[in-house]
């Protein structure tokens, strides 16, 4: 069996405060998670491990996520960074180890667990035969629990608004990946799974993303991304686990 080294590290960056910004404040297209204790531990990874084709992509991973902490997941090509965000979303078996929220192992906590889970992954999940509104539209129907941001506000603020009533087949690979991150804003979930959401993003979209990103963190919220672009993290609680290095 062929065996890669891991370098297993976390690094916490401070912050002084944690800021509350009500729903219908300067921050109207977040919402706020008030009802948590911000020292609660809301995710756990204990002793994860992943093996594919006969290869370790890492073993005996730890770590933890509050309410207003961001997990920044590093790593090379292949060092199993999708693998780890699938894994801790239940899209993929575990090899070894748990993966736990508010507690419980999400086997046995899904519902609570998914209820409050957005990933965005590689793949948009946008259906090709919908417009951009139809999509987002499905989206808040199947998460069962309504957002107070509308499927038009969420187009607008990822600046797609004039692509509302266009079929995703028609949209470029950047403005289909904004309509996947405006499901962000059409739910209410508090755990936000990223993976390389700036594809395909200019500047200024990716300067929205990360405004979203701090409105979210800033009101309990919580996200677990990686990304090979540079973003400006200053100002929020950061961990950084990096996979396969050494």
């Amino acid at each position: 069996m062929q065996t890669q080294r891991i370098l297993y590290n976390v690094e916490t960056q401070s912050r002084e405060s944690l800021v509350v910004v009500p729903l219908n404040s300067s921050h109207p297209d977040t919402m706020e998670y008030s009802d948590v204790d911000p020292e609660q531990v809301m995710l756990k990874v204990e002793r994860l491990g992943c093996e594919r084709n006969d290869r370790t992509l890492f073993a005996g991973l730890n770590f933890d996520l509050k309410s207003g902490e961001l997990i920044q997941v590093d790593g090379p090509n292949g060092s199993g960074k999708t693998t780890l965000l699938r894994t801790i979303c239940g899209l993929l078996p575990v090899d070894e180890g748990k993966v736990y929220w508010c507690g419980e192992p999400i086997q046995k906590n899904r519902f609570e667990f998914l209820s409050q889970l957005i990933f965005v992954g590689h793949k948009h999940g946008t259906k090709d035969e919908l417009t951009a509104r139809e999509n987002l539209d499905i989206d808040q129907l199947l998460a069962g629990q309504r957002s107070p941001i509308s499927a038009d506000q969420a187009l607008t603020r990822l600046g797609v608004a004039d692509c509302r009533d266009q079929l995703c087949r028609q949209l470029s690979a950047g403005q289909r990946q904004r309509v996947a991150l405006a499901r962000l804003l059409v739910s209410v979930g508090r755990l936000w799974v990223l993976d390389e959401p700036l594809t395909a993003l200019d500047q200024a979209a990716q300067n929205t993303v990360r405004d979203l990103l701090s409105n979210h963190l800033d009101n309990g919220g919580m996200v677990v991304i990686t990304s090979h672009q540079k973003m400006d993290w200053d100002g929020l609680l950061k961990k950084t686990i990096r996979l396969g290095y050494g």
